[in-house]
């Protein structure tokens, strides 16, 4: 069990290939994943749990800069792919985009699937000139 230690996420089904024992529910577990797989989650939806996530465990700070997690899209599944949107992906640090994904979990399971998460910094909104 260790050797797959780095998939927390994937479910483990013993089966036995001598007698089928537990083969139905391998099916069924398959067809359960490949929807989790395919599910799509709503920006609100992911923003909620944002907020929820940086208010109980606020952003990383380095050298007196905070990290600001503008907002969270889903870009894609299969597998589910979330975009963020930050202020210095820097900052975002592997252990925080670990967090947040796990607050993602937590909500809406996704269980036996991987998923990726894309940092992406936006541009700083420049001041008109006259």
């Amino acid at each position: 069990m260790n050797d797959f230690s780095f998939m927390s996420y994937a479910p483990i089904i013993f089966i036995s290939a001598k007698t089928g024992q537990r083969l139905p529910k391998l099916f069924e577990l398959i067809q359960y994943v490949d929807n989790q797989n395919a599910m799509r989650i709503s920006t609100g939806k992911l923003n909620d749990i944002l907020a929820n996530a940086t208010a109980r465990v606020q952003p990383p700070t380095d050298k007196g800069k905070r990290l600001k997690i503008y907002y969270m899209t889903q870009a894609s599944t299969r597998p589910p792919t979330f975009v963020c949107f930050v202020n210095n992906k820097d900052l975002f640090h592997y252990s925080y985009q670990r967090y947040i994904d796990n607050q993602i979990r937590e909500v809406f399971g996704l269980e036996g699937t991987p998923t990726r998460m894309v940092i992406r910094e936006r541009e700083e909104k420049k001041g008109r000139k006259k």
